[in-house]
């Protein structure tokens, strides 16, 4: 830990920017530790915090300072280009401008867009354009006091972990404190340009040539969470056949207030409320909701006797099987076709390949790890072997004209597989529930603990590394009969990372990691049995991690 005082007073000495310097003077002293005692990490989802004064904070000055360590990067690599978007967040595009600026006063030629834009968007665009590397001002799900610093390589895929630890290397090397910061006008038209309009046109059309149907037919009512999907996905929903479609009105722009979605996360149901009764109001099939940046996609159901949410692990296995049948059905599915995910992510996926022939490949979380197995296939001469990708938390892709998850093909993919089940007279729902009667009843549940400040800081560590000298040795009333430590694992093919697998007797599985971009430890439990077995199971290992982790 720093020395939080005198660190908060070098910046009380030398902050400039009023924003800023406002942020300063409302601290009270918790805040102030809180703020000031570490810095903000550069890993390997790039940055993300909360917005305000600080060393440990999203700010222009921090925000500068990675900067200017990705430029160096670049610089020693002999890359020059580099393409930048942002999302709908409060100060993004002041951030991509300081982005764009910074790497411009480094001779670094950028393409920015006009506008906030999807993160797949900026996948594309690092692709299309070939350029060197991509930034993306983003905080993805969290709530609005956040904001984010996602880094792209030449492939369109994040940065793996060792370009981010070479990243840190020079981000670290950098003076906090330049006066003045690099001047947007003066490289703009310049070395600063605007990305042509066609270039989103060339990402739609690659979209909607991963069509394998039609959404004529349906009901769909769409809300992207004040997020950057506004344009495009009504674009996309509309051109793939969508009959009828209902817009949010209070959701339908980008906001970075999140007014009415707080936490503007698709996977919970308080995200979508609005989304629902406005389905209601107009007897919608299905809700669908893509999060402010557009990569993740959560889906609400009318069953006829109600609305249900389906989690992502169900999402991804409908589409799964969709994208295997469709493909198989027109006599267009691959040779030894592959399927990624990662390893928290439901076994389930694993049975439904199986039946059509595909191999599944488990990566760490992280959808970079998903993007990587297409960068070695596309090496191989073999990318067309990959059919899909997902992971539990939303995430999925189609198609190899990005590296990173896409909430918007998704959308697409999962109206056209509830079209062609409404018109066999069943809902996604029901159709869900066949898969689970054909291949088995897989529960998977992701519970999270929450450990905010520095003192949570030190908590969550010092939970995890007890962990790894106090393991759980029982799942419920089942043995462990397997542990697997991915930190110091040697015999799977997979980076190093700080997860715990615990396997039991009963074929009950616990994983166990910290979240990346939130001060949380994530556990994924899966159980299986039938309905009332899994859910017995479900419930004992939970209270299991309760003890373990709730600190209330």
């Amino acid at each position: 830990m720093k020395d939080y005082t005198k660190e908060y007073k070098v910046w009380q000495e030398k902050v400039t920017d009023s924003a800023v310097l406002k942020s300063l003077a409302e601290m009270d002293e918790e805040e102030i530790c809180n703020a000031f005692s570490k810095n903000l990490e550069f890993g390997t989802g790039g940055l993300r915090g909360i917005m305000s004064a600080g060393t440990d904070r999203m700010n222009v000055y921090t925000v500068y300072r990675a900067t200017e360590g990705l430029a160096k990067y670049m610089q020693s690599h002999s890359f020059n280009t580099c393409a930048v978007t942002y999302d709908s967040r409060l100060n993004s595009e002041a951030f991509g401008k300081i982005v764009a600026a910074t790497l411009a006063s480094n001779n670094i030629t950028v393409y920015l867009t006009k506008e906030c834009m999807p993160t797949p968007f900026l996948s594309f665009m690092v692709r299309h354009l070939r350029c060197d590397m991509g930034v993306n001002i983003t905080a993805s799900h969290n709530p609005s006091e956040y904001n984010g610093y996602k880094a792209y390589d030449s492939n369109g895929c994040q940065l793996t972990d060792s370009a981010a630890m070479e990243v840190t290397s020079y981000i670290n090397a950098v003076e906090l404190f330049k006066s003045p910061l690099p001047n947007f006008d003066f490289y703009l038209n310049d070395k600063i340009i605007y990305c042509d309009e066609l270039v989103e046109q060339e990402y739609i059309a690659n979209v909607l040539n991963e069509s394998l149907g039609s959404a004529d037919g349906l009901c769909a009512v769409y809300t992207p969470l004040n997020g950057v999907g506004h344009r495009i996905v009504p674009e996309v929903l509309k051109k793939a056949g969508l009959t009828e479609l209902h817009i949010v009105p209070e959701q339908s722009m980008p906001d970075g207030h999140f007014a009415t979605c707080p936490y503007p996360n698709p996977e919970k149901a308080e995200a979508l409320t609005l989304a629902v009764q406005l389905a209601q109001k107009n007897n919608a099939d299905i809700v669908l909701a893509t999060d402010p940046d557009s990569d993740r996609l959560g889906v609400v159901v009318n069953t006829g006797k109600g609305f249900v949410q389906l989690n992502g692990n169900e999402v991804g296995v409908l589409l799964l099987d969709y994208v295997l049948s469709k493909l198989k059905e027109t006599g267009k599915l691959p040779d030894n076709p592959v399927v990624v995910k990662t390893i928290v992510t439901s076994k389930m996926a694993d049975v439904v390949a199986h039946k059509y022939g595909a191999t599944v490949t488990n990566v760490l979380t992280g959808f970079k790890y998903i993007g990587d197995v297409i960068n070695k296939l596309q090496k191989k001469g073999q990318e067309k072997r990959y059919v899909f990708g997902f992971e539990e938390s939303c995430g999925y892709l189609k198609g190899t004209y990005v590296r990173d998850k896409d909430g918007i093909v998704a959308a697409m993919l999962v109206a056209e597989c509830a079209a062609m089940c409404k018109k066999q007279g069943k809902t996604l729902y029901e159709h869900i529930q066949e898969l689970y009667a054909q291949f088995g009843n897989y529960c998977l549940k992701t519970i999270s603990y929450r450990f905010e400040g520095m003192k949570g800081f030190e908590i969550k560590n010092k939970l995890l590394t007890e962990l790894r000298t106090h393991p759980f040795l029982t799942l419920g009333d089942s043995s462990v009969i397997n542990t697997v430590d991915y930190l110091t694992q040697t015999k799977l093919d997979l980076p190093k990372s700080n997860v715990m697998q615990f396997n039991s007797e009963d074929g009950s599985q616990l994983i166990i990691r910290p979240s990346g971009t939130e001060p949380l430890i994530k556990c994924y439990i899966t159980t299986t049995g039938d309905k009332a077995e899994t859910k017995r199971r479900y419930n004992a290992i939970k209270a299991q991690t309760d003890k373990r982790f709730s600190i209330d």
